[in-house]
């Protein structure tokens, strides 16, 4: 009896075991109805709805967005060159991407365009600003201004009425206000119009040194390009982007190497989140304003 007992003890146990590891199975097959925790996932620490974006919707569901009062389209311009050895290439073009999308979303009527990511940079014959630096793409201003002419008509034509020209690149802000006025002026229907705000770079260049200032920060750690300023953004966008190793220990942080008008070592991503609110802020502010002016209303508050 001992040993049938032992049997009987033996097969309770097996069977329970077999059932638990069928559960689990299921569980993680995603068969179970039985809430099971949720694994934790790693978010950026700035993100934007996807729902904003256009290359995240269908055709479908953008002409519905449409349809029910999303008029407004942005496009964001970035630009792929260097910032430095501390910054990766990309970083107008993350940068921008992101601040768009939290500006469409403060909007609450806006889409967000796919980034123009190559813009003019320089001559590559002799190499010009940043194209002396391995990794610059450039393109010909006509090239540039056919590019964004060719979206504001594809934008226009899907129905789209106000479309606005966000630029996160300094080198470009005049090209892109001649190109909205002229734009407004030859051929677009009535009642839509074409803007580039001022507000976004202003913000990004000015409004954020001053606010850098204020909390004791000098102009030459500020600096223009790949700096403290620039540095401490993109730590907020996108930290993965920035080799902080490379802040800590490189011999040499100066325009030799791609760092113009200050010094990153200071760089935080508590300075950039001071940065990337008051460009969504002043954009949003801005957008607002020229769009109801634009079609003879009052802005909302």
């Amino acid at each position: 009896m001992n040993k049938r007992r032992q049997r009987v003890q033996f097969w309770r146990r097996a069977t329970g075991v077999l059932a638990v590891t069928s559960f689990a199975a299921l569980v993680l097959a995603g068969g179970a109805s039985a809430q099971a925790p949720a694994s934790p996932t790693t978010t950026p620490r700035q993100s934007a709805p996807a729902q904003v974006f256009l290359e995240a919707l269908t055709w479908t569901e953008l002409r519905d967005a449409i349809a029910g009062g999303a008029t407004t389209a942005l496009i964001p311009i970035g630009g792929t060159e260097q910032s430095g050895p501390a910054i990766a290439l990309g970083k107008h073009n993350t940068r921008v991407r992101l601040l768009s999308g939290r500006i469409a979303q403060a909007l609450g009527n806006a889409i967000v365009a796919p980034v123009v990511s190559v813009v003019p940079e320089g001559s590559i014959a002799p190499p010009s600003g940043h194209m002396r630096f391995a990794g610059t793409l450039t393109v010909p201003s006509s090239v540039f201004e056919g590019q964004i002419e060719a979206m504001v008509a594809s934008l226009e034509a899907a129905g789209f009425r106000d479309i606005v020209l966000l630029g996160d690149h300094g080198g470009y802000q005049d090209e892109l206000h001649r190109l909205a006025e002229r734009l407004d002026r030859n051929g677009l229907p009535q009642g839509h119009r074409v803007f580039a705000p001022a507000a976004y770079f202003r913000a990004a260049s000015q409004g954020y040194a001053r606010l850098l200032r204020e909390r004791g920060y000098r102009d030459d750690e500020i600096g223009s390009h790949a700096a403290l300023a620039d540095t401490s953004m993109q730590l907020a966008a996108d930290p993965a982007m920035v080799r902080q190793d490379v802040l800590r220990t490189a011999p040499h942080l100066d325009a030799s190497v791609g760092v113009y008008g200050g010094d990153p070592r200071r760089a935080s991503a508590e300075l950039g989140q001071l940065g990337l609110d008051l460009i969504v802020h002043d954009s949003v502010e801005a957008i607002r304003s020229d769009i109801a002016l634009a079609h003879g209303k009052q802005a909302p508050r």
